[in-house]
């Protein structure tokens, strides 16, 4: 601050002050507040096949924060796990007749879609054409078993099914599945089975023919919920569990390499093909689920065949 002749100088607090208040007020206007950041609303979602086949695993997607439910004939609701990127997953049985019908609540603020609607789906499903085969040859105590291993095969029937009622929020199953072992197709998903003259419930899988040792790979990653190695009609039993429901039970094994609660991904070795329990021969089974709902694993394969390795016996299961 200059000083003005015949006054006394000014202190440097004073000086100070006489700048501060001297100075415009709006040189101290703060800053405009930057608004905090806002999650966008979602967007609508409603990714379903336009019809589904008799034994598919359908992979869907819908808004997350979406409630779906699968209404029966009745209109009885049962809830559908619906992943945090909205999606899920159904089994369609080999008997269903359809329209599935699917109710979906979506979340109350949602970009350009139905805002806090209720949605109602119908689903035709295409009927499919099931192969009869007639299987002669396995030991007639797994066709008409006695009392007491009736007890027993109902009593491990009973620990598989338990296995199949996991439902994590894990998405395994939205993965591409693989061929677990290379081989002759031996057996159907869906086929009537007629084991030394009397029919059996329909074939519950796929049967791959191959040597007795041979390596069986899992076809997607999943947690190992089930490792038996003596079941009396399945022998040798692994259950991996994909996720929502969804699980691959491999059947027959020589030899199991995995424990329960083991986590495996696509492509390690899970057991060895065999042909323990009910099977005339070596071979690998592959059956899916969904919960309760039986699949056909086939479905989610790539399209063609796989290579065939040298095989003794159609080797069909059960």
């Amino acid at each position: 601050v200059a000083r003005v002749p015949g006054t006394p100088a000014l202190s440097r607090a004073a000086s100070a002050l006489l700048l501060l208040a001297l100075t415009p007020a709006f040189a101290f206007a703060s800053k405009p507040r930057t608004p905090d950041l806002v999650a966008p609303a979602p967007t609508f979602v409603d990714e379903f096949p336009p019809e589904v086949q008799q034994g598919s695993l359908v992979r869907a997607r819908t808004t997350p924060g979406s409630r779906v439910e699968l209404l029966d004939a009745q209109g009885k609701a049962t809830q559908v796990r619906v992943g945090n990127d909205g999606g899920y997953v159904l089994g369609v049985g080999r008997d269903e007749a359809g329209p599935l019908r699917l109710r979906i609540s979506v979340p109350a603020k949602v970009v350009d879609g139905p805002s806090g609607a209720e949605l109602t789906r119908e689903i035709p499903v295409t009927p499919r054409e099931w192969k009869i085969e007639k299987i002669e040859g396995v030991p007639e105590s797994t066709v008409n078993p006695p009392p007491e291993i009736a007890a027993r095969i109902e009593r491990e029937q009973a620990m598989v099914a338990a296995a199949r009622t996991r439902d994590d929020d894990r998405n395994d199953y939205e993965t591409d599945f693989d061929w677990p072992v290379r081989g002759r197709v031996s057996g159907v998903y869906g086929s009537q089975r007629i084991y030394n003259g009397t029919p059996k419930s329909p074939h519950s899988g796929l049967d791959v023919a191959a040597k007795q040792g041979t390596p069986v790979h899992a076809p997607a990653a999943g947690i190992v919920t089930l490792a038996e190695p003596d079941l009396y009609l399945t022998g040798g039993t692994v259950l991996i569990d994909h996720g929502h429901g969804v699980s691959s039970n491999f059947l027959h094994f020589s030899e199991i390499d995995v424990k329960v609660g083991q986590r495996v991904e696509k492509g390690d070795v899970i057991g060895l093909v065999g042909a323990t329990g009910r099977a005339t021969g070596p071979h690998m089974h592959w059956g899916m689920n969904w919960f309760g709902v039986r699949v056909d694993p086939q479905l989610l394969l790539p399209p063609a065949t796989p290579p065939a390795t040298p095989s003794t016996s159609e080797a069909p299961s059960r």
